[in-house]
């Protein structure tokens, strides 16, 4: 990792003792969670498939977690891990059967299976619910300390989201990485010099949905309250979206994607009406002069230098 890197995790670190408010720490830990669930979803998208329903596993790890620390009376990090299980479970089981689908027959599979888990968090409501959800989730206690404020997740959440974003990076220079990218450019050829497509595209599917699962356990515990209506496709459009706008194809691109875009809709919370026509023209204009996100505006910028010169 750069050293650029190492300076931004410091001064993020730092910067609760710099003196930010309340609400801007609350945006600062949204951003950490949404680099959580954006890496995971980074991870399938680098074999080549687009996940339509990565909100789904957020919501079965926050519901898994949830469910479990209050009706089961589990450990609070008992039940986070098997939320995560659980997410990482059901990604192995539907993976190994859609993932031999292909483009938009992969997306319209993923839309559905979305809509399948929020339509059974809504009826089964003795046990999840219903449309009221859950409230009062315990906040994450390990060791005896309680993630019970503000500053206190905050430095629970950063650490965590610069794991994610170093695990993409390790990832991308592993062989596996490598992989990963041979099949996305081309899964016929890949399959044809020796890899096992399948495998590789679960693999990334089962870590992906992981993480989207640990950013669901993270967003139940903080905020304490789950709803159905939390994890509806709205959540997956905008985890495309942050992950488009970032980078597909960048370590960089969940960072960059959740850093711009979750505190965005507060600073537009004037322009209610006119927010989505802003998210389509940005969307635009990124898949038009930059295919590879903001990630790449730097390359971009330094060939053009060269070309100048």
């Amino acid at each position: 990792m750069s050293r650029l890197w190492w300076a931004l995790l410091a001064a993020a670190a730092l910067w609760p003792a710099l003196g930010g408010s309340s609400f801007q720490l609350h945006l600062a830990v949204l951003v950490c969670l949404n680099v959580v669930i954006v890496s995971g979803l980074a991870l399938v998208c680098r074999t080549g498939q687009l996940s339509l329903g990565h909100g789904a596993f957020v919501g079965l790890g926050a519901y898994g977690a949830a469910l479990l620390a209050m009706k089961a009376g589990w450990p609070v990090w008992l039940a986070g891990v098997a939320g995560i299980g659980l997410a990482a479970l059901v990604a192995l089981l539907l993976g190994w059967v859609i993932l031999r689908l292909r483009g938009v027959y992969f997306v319209l599979v993923t839309f559905a299976f979305a809509e399948l888990v929020r339509l059974a968090l809504l009826d089964w409501a003795p046990l999840t619910g219903g449309a009221s959800g859950l409230a009062g989730v315990p906040p994450i206690t390990l060791f005896g300390f309680a993630f019970d404020t503000k500053p206190r997740f905050y430095a629970l959440a950063l650490p965590v989201a610069a794991a994610c974003v170093w695990l993409l990076h390790a990832i991308a220079r592993t062989p596996t990485g490598h992989a990963f990218d041979a099949v996305a450019d081309n899964p016929a050829l890949a399959e044809a010099t020796g890899l096992d497509v399948h495998r590789l595209q679960l693999k990334a599917y089962v870590i992906g949905s992981a993480l989207a699962g640990l950013g669901g356990v993270l967003l139940a515990h903080y905020v304490g309250f789950v709803s159905p209506e939390s994890f509806n496709t709205a959540l997956s459009l905008n985890i495309i979206v942050m992950l488009v706008i970032g980078g597909r194809l960048s370590v960089w691109g969940p960072l960059i994607g959740a850093a711009i875009l979750t505190p965005l809709p507060e600073l537009l919370r004037g322009a209610v009406q006119t927010q989505h026509i802003f998210y389509g023209a940005m969307l635009i204009l990124i898949l038009h002069f930059l295919p590879g996100g903001l990630a790449s505006l730097a390359e971009r910028l330094r060939s053009m230098r060269k070309m100048s010169t």
